[in-house]
């Protein structure tokens, strides 16, 4: 039995691996060609350290001088004393050149859908099925694409959990006159290829052990449908889950019969929906996303927080729980950027 592994690094690459049943960590990496930095192998220098942001795993030994009582709380590892006991990811705080990962490959997928969710979103459907293998993401990872006959690339978040199919879904915002936008407009049909690369990204879920909160600005939500997508299959999760899911206009609202299952896949789960300029049809919760936030929920216990969208709005969450003197949370998010920053696009 093996078990698969990310390792994600502080440039935001992510390389996968198999460790088969009892193997170390260490050795795994290694004969995958992850020269993880390493010295005594005994435990004791702290060279190879990182830590397990998801799934189960073992230590052999640990000497308190390389990780502490509260690294080891915090799920900190050492590499060369690590065993997997499940799937899992681990994050390593250097620049995957480092070990030379190279961390992304080019993939290539048939276009095999475009639809159109509201006035100004569609999401794209891939068929990469004619890859051999599962091409693997961690649950909010993007993929950069190459617009056809553009000569440009546009970032999206996966919008669904990794396949073992490789059918991929993207949410896309139609803009008046962007490259994709242009593209899923004009030319594109069932059929054509589109090239990718991928997987990209350190805005990923990480092993719920607290309460969850996720906030979406827009199409920003195309990365908390996988992330939701996966605790989903997993079975859900023991953790209360908060969607906080913000537009501009309510015509801007998408995927909301999915939203929607989820109150039934997750134990604990709910959403509410914003809206910045609503209409006088508009009956739902108005303004920025920050005014709707569960004071009462959020001091009540320490709780991980993951927010996507643009700028401004991730700034505005920073501010207001600056401003409440929240304390206890982690707080994960990605931010769009424009269409040369190799961030995902809204």
């Amino acid at each position: 039995m093996s078990h698969k592994v990310a390792f994600s690094f502080a440039d935001g690459k992510t390389v996968f691996l198999d460790s088969h049943a009892g193997e170390l960590l260490l050795d795994a990496a290694l004969r995958n060609g992850v020269n993880i930095p390493l010295d005594c192998r005994e435990g004791v220098c702290g060279t190879c350290q990182g830590r397990c942001e998801s799934g189960s795993y073992t230590q052999d030994y640990v000497d308190e001088e390389a990780l502490s009582a509260e690294d080891l709380a915090a799920r900190k590892i050492l590499s060369c004393q690590t065993r997997v006991q499940s799937d899992a990811s681990f994050y390593f705080d250097f620049e995957s050149t480092i070990c030379s990962a190279s961390g992304t490959s080019l993939f290539s997928g048939q276009v095999t859908a475009v639809r159109q969710l509201s006035e100004t979103t569609a999401i794209l459907h891939l068929d990469a099925s004619a890859h051999p293998g599962r091409l693997d993401f961690l649950p909010g990872q993007y993929a950069r694409l190459k617009v056809p006959g553009a000569g440009v690339s546009r970032s999206y978040s996966f919008a669904h959990r990794p396949s073992e199919d490789n059918q991929f879904q993207f949410l896309v915002r139609l803009l008046p006159d962007g490259a994709m936008s242009n593209y899923l407009r004009e030319r594109c049909q069932p059929g054509q290829t589109i090239e990718f690369e991928a997987p990209l990204g350190a805005f990923y879920l990480r092993e719920v052990e607290r309460p969850l909160v996720m906030v979406a600005g827009g199409t920003g939500l195309s990365a908390f449908l996988g992330m939701l997508d996966d605790i989903a299959h997993k079975g859900g999760c023991d953790q209360p889950v908060r969607l906080y899911y913000g537009v501009t206009d309510a015509r801007d609202l998408c995927e909301l019969d999915r939203l929607k299952a989820y109150e039934t896949r997750i134990a604990d789960f709910a959403c509410e929906m914003v809206v910045m300029n609503p209409t006088q049809e508009w009956q739902g919760k108005t303004g920025l996303i920050p005014e709707h936030f569960d004071r009462t929920f959020l001091k009540a216990n320490p709780f991980d927080m993951y927010v996507c969208g643009p700028p401004p709005m991730v700034e505005a969450v920073k501010r207001w729980l600056a401003g409440e003197h929240i304390e206890s949370y982690r707080l994960y998010y990605e931010k769009f950027g424009d269409s040369s920053s190799g961030q995902p696009t809204a």
